[in-house]
């Protein structure tokens, strides 16, 4: 593990990203990997229960935390959630390799790069500050990045952290709550994350407060991975909303494969197990500029399964699946004056 450590700290490798459709890059062939449990075992971690459900936080950490990458919010990141047996995250990749964009596959492993192999309901993001050029730039949860050459914003590549701010951590045994607080590049904010277990319940709620301390407005996006595993190859899955969903294909660089995803109404279903190697990014539209409309459920054969609720609009959805993990990811706007704040919330209810 120590060898990732070293190669993650001073790789550096990136390709042109198309902000609408995502697409992954082409994958190097990594040359040595690394266990996952290596991850799971030697990072610190915060367990939470309320009786009802139990989860398992990963607090960051530059030097020890599970997740170090540049792409997603560094803060809360879960590698487990149980309701009574039913495991409904964790690591969807079995190894990590510094030299992987996204990820990849090394026989019958899948193979994560640092900025993706993380777990959980996760959150990107949109840079703050960028420019194809050389200088510095901010992704909220992660610092004060350095963009060292006049390339695109990728977000499969790592980039340096200049800065990660101030970091503090404060824990019950139902919540925790994370803070960044950060200024450079030309933004300053107080960045604050509290997941809680609801007690008597099988209602997890994320809960964010971002102030802007500076002078500069914050207008950014950030959207919530939401890396299920719910069902191995994700047959029967059904994913309902409250409106009727049309796959974006004015946008979409992969339209989903009609034997593999029905539209019906207000939701779609997969129709199969997606095979090996197998992958599905698209997105959908049907929304509105409510928050009415963010309310998912995702429900498997066995009759486990979840909803997700926000209290902000969706400002796009897509849709993400690999025959290991199932996600839907809605995106919603972040606009915060200087003096101002801005609070949203998810809240997760989970059926074993």
């Amino acid at each position: 593990m120590r060898h990732f450590l070293a190669a993650l700290a001073v790789f550096v490798a990136g390709s042109a990203l198309d902000p609408i459709s995502w697409a992954q890059p082409v994958q190097p062939q990594p040359k040595v990997t690394y266990p996952v449990a290596d991850l799971l075992a030697s990072s610190p971690s915060v367990v939470l229960s309320n009786g009802t459900l139990r989860a398992v936080v990963r607090p960051p950490d530059l030097k020890a935390g599970f997740y170090r990458g540049t792409r997603f919010d560094q803060t809360g990141v879960i590698t487990s959630l149980k309701a009574g047996d039913t495991e409904f995250y964790g690591p969807w990749f079995e190894r990590t390799a510094p030299q992987v964009l996204d990820y990849a596959y090394v026989g019958s492993d899948l193979v994560a790069g640092p900025d993706s192999a993380i777990s959980g309901p996760v959150e990107e993001f949109a840079p703050l500050g960028f420019a194809p050029r050389p200088g510095l730039f901010v992704k909220i949860g992660v610092g004060v990045l350095r963009q060292p050459d006049d390339k695109p914003y990728d977000h499969y590549r790592h980039y340096e952290i200049v800065d990660a701010g101030e970091r503090h951590t404060q824990t019950s045994s139902r919540s925790v709550t994370f803070t960044q607080t950060l200024s450079g590049a030309g933004y300053s904010y107080d960045y604050e994350k509290t997941i809680t277990l609801i007690p008597g319940t099988s209602t997890m709620e994320i809960d964010h407060v971002l102030r802007n301390t500076g002078t500069t407005p914050i207008d950014t996006t950030v959207y919530d991975h939401n890396f299920l595993r719910l069902v191995p190859g994700n047959g029967d899955i059904r994913v309902s909303f409250p409106f009727a969903v049309h796959p974006d294909l004015a946008h979409a660089a992969n339209p989903p494969p009609a034997d593999l995803i029905s539209f019906q109404g207000n939701g779609l279903v997969y129709l199969r197990a997606m095979k090996n190697r197998e992958r599905l990014s698209f997105t959908l539209t049907g929304f509105g500029d409510t928050a009415g409309d963010y309310d998912i459920r995702i429900d498997g054969p066995t009759g486990a399964g979840m909803r997700i609720r926000g209290d902000a609009p969706i400002t796009r959805i897509n849709i993400f699946s690999v025959d290991r993990v199932q996600a839907v990811e809605p995106t919603i706007a972040i606009h915060v004056s200087p003096g101002d704040q801005q609070r949203w919330r998810y809240t997760y209810e989970f059926t074993p």
